[in-house]
């Protein structure tokens, strides 16, 4: 089973546009019969997505820090639910199950995971596919400062080709198996 996992914020932002993306992105990826793993956490975004792939019929697995359990308030009415020790496993652990990875809105933490795993793939310790759900162009300054740091000659433009983005959760899977 082709297993996804998305990185978005514990808070649900200031438009529902956002929760109705992560619900969104939770049924795309349970109606092509894919795994969505993620944090772990009931709150803002990622219990969103958690609940739309679960309201499809998918499989969940969440990955959560003992000390993020009562902050991130775990999500316990998931397929499976990992308790580790701290956000270094949480990461390792979520990059180990997932086959490729997708970014919603959400803050530091958010980016920190993308570019983490962005630069994992970058020293080649793994080929997995990145992608970002650029609705309504949350994403395209990101986008235009990446642009700029090949401009710059501070990023290799084979390494931005490798982070995709597309306007709608659809988009984005139907094409991100396809990441040169």
């Amino acid at each position: 089973m082709t297993s996804i996992c998305v990185y978005l914020g514990s808070r649900n932002g200031n438009d529902e546009q956002w929760g109705a993306l992560a619900e969104a992105t939770g049924r795309a990826i349970a109606k092509r019969g894919w795994r969505l793993v993620y944090g772990g956490g009931r709150a803002g975004l990622m219990g969103r997505c958690a609940d739309g792939a679960l309201a499809a019929g998918g499989e969940v697995v969440g990955v959560i820090p003992e000390q993020l359990v009562a902050r991130e308030m775990a999500h316990f009415g998931l397929t499976e639910l990992h308790r580790v020790s701290n956000m270094h496993e949480r990461k390792a652990m979520m990059a180990d199950l997932a086959d490729g990875f997708v970014t919603l809105p959400g803050g530091i933490g958010t980016l920190e995971e993308l570019f983490e795993t962005w630069t994992w793939r970058y020293l080649q310790l793994h080929n997995k596919p990145l992608g970002l759900v650029d609705q309504n162009a949350f994403f395209t300054p990101l986008l235009s400062f990446l642009d700029n740091a090949v401009t710059a000659g501070f990023l290799d433009a084979s390494t931005r080709r490798a982070l995709v983005a597309a306007e709608t959760p659809e988009a984005l899977l139907d094409n991100l198996f396809d990441t040169p």
